[in-house]
């Protein structure tokens, strides 16, 4: 298990206002901010820092998990409306997994950006057929 990721950016301001918008859609905010390091994450404890550096930044590739697939679509069309560049749009990734769905976009630093869900489906497409099953189910015991 991860515990948390850093990394280091050119320009602490600019990479706050990019992430803040490009992950809102999963449920991350600012919960630290000492200035030239900043920690982000989706419940009470950071587990995404930002730390401003002199010289060349790493380029990393960090990848969040979503809840489901309109949450991926969600953070790529944030992550670019904040200035994002696409590195792969949403859509299902077969050599991945069989039910890997990932977006993924650069940041202003070049960080490569992913977000995944490993969902088969959309949530209401999973309550249509948990519908579907149960209705099954109740009319055979009914025979």
């Amino acid at each position: 298990m991860i515990d948390h990721i850093g990394i280091h950016v050119k320009d602490i301001e600019r990479s706050k206002a990019f992430y803040t918008k490009a992950l809102a859609p999963l449920g991350y905010t600012i919960l630290r901010d000492f200035g030239p390091h900043v920690g982000m994450g989706a419940g009470q404890k950071p587990d995404f820092w930002m730390s401003e550096g002199t010289g060349e930044p790493n380029r990393l590739h960090i990848c969040f998990v979503a809840k489901d697939r309109a949450v991926v679509r969600a953070f790529h069309a944030a992550a670019m409306a904040a200035g994002g560049v696409d590195n792969g749009k949403p859509g299902p990734r077969p050599h991945y997994g069989p039910h890997y769905y990932a977006a993924f976009v650069k940041d202003r630093e070049g960080n490569n950006i992913e977000v995944v869900c490993y969902a088969r489906t959309t949530g209401a497409r999973r309550a249509t057929a948990a519908g579907r099953s149960s209705r099954g189910r109740r009319s055979s015991s009914r025979r």
